[in-house]
């Protein structure tokens, strides 16, 4: 793809307002286009680098520009006035750039997508929401009471919302395209011949062409921004989900340790409380310990890093009305309005809270602090991140900015104070967090993405075979690092965690970036970890081979934050075969690991897709050729196939053979 793409491009303007309703973090969009005028190319002109493409209104008879430079292969397109120079343009705020697509391309990207990875034929909506939203839960509530569970059933693509987006996406023809946007965006991947993208904003937007899936993420991420540091310890064994106190923290180390499992953390989401509701046992948004429940809390915190377990807390931008904390940042003016002035009471699931003001100097620096004192300052060796995405667009904050204008950057200024506090504690490297909403720099202020809220069920949309295709769009978006919660978290209703379904999540999280459970929303309504003697010894199991993996994961986590390149790859990132272009549950880890996880009910056997190579079963010792193959799969015994002509190959074979397994 080189400068000569300015002869396939089209541009469209208009006039439009917007309507937004916010429920639960869910947006419904509509919109009123006063005007739209196809424009006319009616000339060009050379400038030292590029071209300033010439439209025309034939109606009104105005005139509009676009820019076409190259720098070195990486094609910008932006709008601009008649000198070259970019402007947002007078009198329209709807933008229609057609770009050239490639023949019998698939496309890869926009954030994070769970039901679909390959997202040509659709039209994708980049604005950051709530994925899990009531809609979506109460009609796969009904449909499983009227017809039975259907795990492979998926919503219509226009129902697609997601905690991360990201203006960017990945043809298979390895080329890439990235706008510098902020506000909402479509991108419409229907026409085989071409890709529309919908701004309302005028829009810079960058394309290039590489050689290989290697090279265009150094690009992309170049443009994007990678993370940072994360922690060693993180990789040596399994981050285990226990709430209820330090007595039950105590209890559940001694009976994984008994059982011969890697405990590197304990995460107790409820360390500042927690609040029963019709939901089910959720946090007090209050970030102070909570005494009653955790007593000494700094002290445990203290003995279990010496004994070599790190503790693990939650946050989120958002306060308890009953808290202290709210009552201090509501008196100085530091939560976020709404239009008559008063504080904006968002509703979560069943209750309200108001959200700390991000553009409030003041607002932010005190809320880095109570990161600082209340958590890092406490002991802790990470928390969840969680939220982000629900900045309502009737909003108002200090800034005098436009909420809309601010909702799709609101996760990236959440992960960028998390950053900081840690950085100004001096702990980069030491502690480290996870977030589930992202935009463009999200990327490049959180060290790690995580999933979100999957259901505990096996169903293609929302359950275990949804992180797969999760953390591959994540992979070309830009997001090298993710992970999930191993067991799933929404438990609604019939919907509830067997021992199979947590057995076989407990597999895929051996191979990931990071190993870390959930007790989901209703935990004594779940199966847990340490709920059956075959869970304590799988989990125990599991966590030892993740552990055994710790200096691979370890160089893949560096190499992402050099290079761009993601821990969790698609298959063709390495192999160009057309099977590899289609497959979505399967992925490699890093160059030299093949993961094909078992993600359907009572299955004992999976049909695998190998690229073409030599391929070694990691628990079997079984040599397999390139092709379709049937791979027996009892429990603890997951498909994951080692490179035979792998330099790491006896070394990741000997780690996890010496891992007891």
């Amino acid at each position: 793809m080189d400068i000569s793409i300015k002869d396939q491009i089209k541009l469209s303007v208009g006039q439009g307002e917007n309507r937004f309703t916010m429920s639960r973090g869910s947006f419904s969009y509509k919109q009123k286009t006063s005007r739209r005028s196809v424009l006319s190319r009616i000339g060009e002109r050379k400038t030292e680098n590029g071209y300033i493409l010439e439209f025309k209104d034939q109606r009104s008879g105005e005139k509009h520009y676009l820019s076409v430079t190259d720098e070195k292969g990486l094609i910008r397109i932006s709008y601009c006035d008649e000198n070259g120079a970019d402007t947002s343009g007078r009198g329209v705020n709807r933008f229609w750039v057609s770009v050239p697509a490639a023949e019998g391309e698939s496309i890869y990207g926009c954030g994070e997508t769970y039901s679909k990875f390959d997202l040509k034929g659709e039209r994708v909506r980049i604005f950051v929401a709530e994925h899990q939203n009531t809609r979506r839960i109460g009609d796969k509530i009904i449909r499983e009471t009227l017809i039975g569970k259907r795990p492979n059933f998926s919503l219509p693509f226009r129902d697609y919302e997601s905690y991360c987006v990201a203006p960017t996406y990945v043809s298979s023809k390895k080329y890439f395209v990235h706008l510098n946007i902020s506000t909402f965006a479509v991108f419409d991947f229907k026409n085989p011949g071409s890709t529309i993208l919908y701004t309302q904003e005028a829009p810079v937007i960058y394309l290039k062409e590489c050689e290989s899936f290697e090279k265009l993420e150094e690009d992309l991420t170049a443009l994007t921004g990678r993370g940072w540091a994360l922690p060693d310890w993180i990789y040596g064994g399994a981050i285990f989900a226990v709430q209820g106190g330090c007595s039950k923290v105590n209890e559940k180390i001694k009976a994984a340790r008994d059982a011969g499992a890697k405990v590197a953390g304990i995460w107790s989401q409820d360390w500042c409380g927690c609040r029963v509701t019709g939901f089910g046992y959720q946090v007090m948004w209050n970030w102070q310990a909570d005494e009653n429940l955790y007593p000494g809390l700094k002290d445990e915190i203290a003995k279990w890093k010496e004994d070599g377990i790190r503790f693990l807390g939650y946050i989120n931008p958002f306060m308890a009305l009953e808290g202290p904390l709210y009552k201090y940042a509501s008196e100085r003016g530091w939560c976020v309005k709404d239009k008559e002035g008063k504080d904006y009471l968002v509703t979560i699931t069943t209750f309200p809270a108001a959200m700390i003001d991000l553009t409030n100097r003041d607002a932010y620096d005190w809320y880095k602090s109570i990161i600082q004192e209340n958590m890092i300052d406490l002991g802790m060796g990470g928390w969840m991140a969680d939220f982000g995405e629900y900045l309502p667009v009737d909003s108002v904050t200090a800034s005098g900015e436009d909420a809309y204008t601010l909702h799709n950057i609101w996760p990236e200024l959440w992960a960028k104070l998390n950053k900081e506090a840690i950085e100004e504690r001096g702990k980069a490297g030491e502690v480290f967090f996870f977030t589930r909403a992202g935009y463009t720099k999200t990327a490049a202020y959180s060290p790690m993405m995580w999933t979100g809220d999957q259901h505990v069920d096996w169903s293609k949309d929302d359950g275990l075979p949804a992180v797969i295709t999760a953390m591959l769009s994540l992979s070309m978006s830009g997001f090298g690092l993710s992970h999930f919660d191993a067991g799933g978290y929404t438990t609604i209703m019939k919907m509830t965690r067997d021992e199979e379904l947590l057995l076989r999540w407990m597999e895929l999280s051996a191979f990931s970036p990071l190993m870390r459970f959930h007790e989901g929303n209703q935990p004594s309504r779940n199966v847990q970890f340490d709920s059956s003697e075959a869970l304590l010894k799988q989990s125990a199991k599991m966590s030892r081979i993740y552990a055994s993996l710790g200096w691979y994961l370890k160089d893949l986590a560096e190499e992402y934050n050099r290079e761009g390149h993601p821990a969790v790859r698609p298959l063709f990132y390495r192999y160009d075969e057309k099977e590899c272009y289609d497959t979505k549950d399967e992925y490699m880890l890093g160059k030299d690991l093949l993961v094909a996880p078992v993600i359907e009910k009572g299955q004992t056997e999976r049909s695998v897709f190998l690229p073409d190579d030599e391929w070694i079963h990691l628990f079997t010792g079984t040599v397999y050729s390139g092709g379709n193959h049937k791979i027996s799969a009892p429990v603890g015994c997951p498909p994951v196939f080692v490179r035979a002509r792998s330099v790491n190959k006896d070394r990741i074979i000997d780690s996890v053979r010496n891992s007891d397994i």
